[in-house]
């Protein structure tokens, strides 16, 4: 049994260890429990999957109470590291959710006693509600895209990973994202290199995953795309061969920032030296990955946000405690949301999502 203390676990990411200590709070999911575990050096939260553990294990799980005393034993993931590592403070937001947060219709709508929800598409939202009084946060959980798409890069269920801080403007965020995806290329590098060759990965494009990352506004990648043959102009959308001819100019990610505002969801900020762009960025991955961060700086204008709502048509009722954050004083805010599937079939060099993840959702596939 490798004991460690929670003070310690960033020591051993990748590797499996063992906490002993006591449940300070959790929160269950269906097939999942959230495990906040305390030892007296720091509290960490530990995930028990259904299908990992025994039947009896998991029911234990649901009903142990507050400050029960436990031993968990698994594996430590670099992307918790990373933000434990630099004073984000871990938040959980909730599964079920009033309204979709991006404005879309592709949700998974469930009854709610004598209502109705949704299964959640971001964290997002709530994570803005826990910068205000945390400054830095993350949350880290399952998402849910009822778009009914085949390709090799979508799951209808997946997990990501969502940091937002507060006083951060787009610059900030853009740099967060850079960092944030060289950190966790190099510990796979160091600490996983035997399974990459395993895969029979080809290293050398993960080596080469170092800042600084070239940076391109929409409009200059536009252009890009049009010497490349593609038929776009401003306003359009990229889609899977876009991004791969966009990410194909370039021998690390690169970061596309600024894309025009009617194509992002309503809590995007407006640059306000060009109102048609706004503050956000994707962070697209080469060898055909596209998109694996999207994110940007978040409108904090009451008014403004109040009017994007009614725009896109989303029941303002579901919003008013989100509408609250600015209501009663709001500061620059920023951050994203990291696909860990989409991320890993990129670092692992794997053709398609379903091949990260033990049992994958798709639009055909609901079994086992």
């Amino acid at each position: 049994m490798n004991r460690v203390y929670i003070e310690d676990v960033a020591g051993h990411a990748g590797a499996e260890v063992t906490l002993a200590g006591w449940l300070y709070n959790k929160r269950s999911s269906g097939k999942l429990h959230f495990l906040q575990v305390r030892d007296g050096t720091g509290i960490l939260q530990c995930v028990v999957f259904k299908n990992d553990v025994p039947a009896e294990q998991f029911e234990l799980a649901e009903h142990m109470s507050q400050e029960s005393s436990l031993m968990v034993t698994g594996s430590v993931r670099a992307c918790r590291d990373y933000f434990d590592g630099r004073g984000f403070t871990l938040v959980d937001a909730p599964i079920f959710t009033p309204a979709a947060c991006e404005g879309t219709t592709t949700l998974f709508e469930t009854s709610y006693f004598d209502d109705k929800a949704y299964l959640t598409q971001s964290g997002q939202l709530y994570a803005e509600a826990a910068a205000m009084a945390f400054g830095k946060v993350y949350c880290f959980g399952p998402t849910f895209r009822a778009e009914k798409s085949k390709t090799r890069r979508h799951l209808t269920e997946f997990w990501m990973i969502e940091p937002e801080v507060a006083y951060m403007d787009l610059a900030g965020d853009m740099d967060l994202a850079e960092d944030f995806v060289e950190y966790i290329v190099q510990r796979v590098l160091t600490n996983r290199r035997r399974e990459l060759e395993t895969l029979e990965r080809d290293l050398a494009p993960l080596e080469r995953v170092r800042k600084p990352f070239p940076r391109i506004t929409y409009g200059e990648a536009i252009e890009i795309l049009k010497q490349k043959g593609f038929p776009v102009d401003w306003g359009a959308d990229f889609g899977g061969d876009e991004e791969t001819a966009l990410a194909s100019a370039f021998d690390r990610p690169v970061l596309v920032h600024r894309y025009p505002t009617e194509s992002k969801a309503f809590y995007m900020k407006a640059d306000p030296e060009e109102a048609r762009v706004a503050l956000c960025v994707d962070v697209l991955a080469p060898e055909g990955y596209g998109e694996i961060i999207g994110g940007g700086q978040r409108e904090d204008d009451l008014d403004v946000l109040t009017r994007k709502i009614e725009e896109h048509g989303l029941p303002m009722d579901a919003f008013s405690w989100y509408l609250d954050l600015r209501r009663y004083g709001s500061v620059p805010h920023a951050g994203f949301g990291m696909g860990v599937e989409r991320a890993v079939a990129w670092i692992c060099g794997l053709h398609h999502e379903r091949e990260t993840i033990p049992f994958p959702r798709l639009l055909e596939r609901l079994r086992p």
